[in-house]
């Protein structure tokens, strides 16, 4: 699986002898951060062994995408200092679609890619819930429960797209990636791939082209190193502190904003552990921080329905 850098393989995690969820780097954690700690006797991923801790990362970080980065036009008088789409004042607050729970597989790749997809096919006037089971199963160029490539899984959505959840139910959250399929799993289903326009994908690395991208378009997937202080967050914007790196993650990022609180620039993303993890299932994370703002893609949706396939 090593290829850039480390993700999704038992030796990262291995090498780290003490579970990341303790006592003692949570008291650390304490004197040194302004995001909220959540205890480890009340953190829903605390009764998870180290094993199964390093099966809900999954990304591989690419030091060199095979996507070039691009830029984005800022809007004519500039971008809002926050801007949180949930609130439904740009877009229906219902296209920001519920968190969804990976379980004990590898494939945040893929949940954050057709998470991001949805949301774009929902902004554009198609309201649909992609299924993360289609790539992780067929998504040759990636690994299924054991990673994948954000670049790779994108250039798959563009090629040979996605069927719904409704089509093809998630079911690998045991671990077991699955077999590709070319029909859906119950009957009188219709088996129609969305996908991203030729050409169309993005993948912006300076701050002002990812707010830019956002803000025009919709969420996109994103990608940065986890380290053992990650397990422990709350709520608050979270920063890197301590801890041992644990491999690379994938996620939605929706917004961004600014806290006055601790004073620090945020992107506000959706996470795929559930909704018991973390702010309901949301985080915030220091624009910048553990390398998310080099590993951000999107596209746009191909909406007309005769170019299905």
């Amino acid at each position: 699986m090593f290829k850039f850098v480390i993700a999704g393989t038992v030796a990262a995690f291995a090498a780290a002898k003490k579970h990341p969820i303790r006592s003692e780097l949570v008291n650390e954690l304490k004197g040194k951060v302004s995001w909220e700690v959540h205890e480890p006797e009340t953190n829903p991923l605390r009764n998870m062994s180290r094993e199964e801790l390093l099966n809900l990362v999954g990304t591989n970080v690419e030091v060199e995408s095979s996507i070039p980065a691009t830029n984005g036009e800022l809007p004519v008088g500039g971008l809002p200092t926050n801007f949180d789409p949930r609130d439904g004042s740009k877009w229906n607050k219902e296209c920001i679609h519920p968190i969804r729970d990976q379980q004990q597989c590898g494939s945040c790749w893929a949940f954050g890619a057709t998470e991001a997809l949805s949301d774009r096919f929902c902004i554009a006037g198609k309201d649909v819930i992609l299924a993360p089971q289609d790539p992780v199963s067929c998504d040759s160029w990636n690994f299924g429960c054991n990673g994948g490539y954000l670049s790779f899984v994108w250039s798959y959505l563009t090629s040979t797209g996605a069927v719904t959840e409704d089509c093809w139910p998630y079911s690998s959250g045991t671990g077991d990636s699955g077999t590709c399929r070319k029909t859906c799993t119950g009957s009188g289903q219709s088996w129609i791939k969305y996908k991203c326009k030729s050409s169309s994908t993005v993948h912006p690395t300076t701050v002002d082209a990812i707010k830019a991208e956002l803000y025009a378009n919709g969420p996109m997937e994103g990608g940065f190193t986890v380290y053992e202080d990650f397990m422990s967050y709350k709520s608050g914007v979270y920063y890197h502190v301590s801890g041992d790196q644990l491999g690379g993650h994938a996620i939605k990022v929706i917004g961004w904003g600014h806290d006055d609180a601790s004073g620090l620039d945020y992107w506000l993303c959706a996470n795929s552990w559930s909704a018991s993890w973390g702010d309901n299932g949301f985080f915030k994370i220091k624009i910048g921080d553990s390398g998310i703002n080099g590993q951000l893609y999107g596209c746009a949706p191909q909406v007309a329905s005769e170019e299905f396939m």
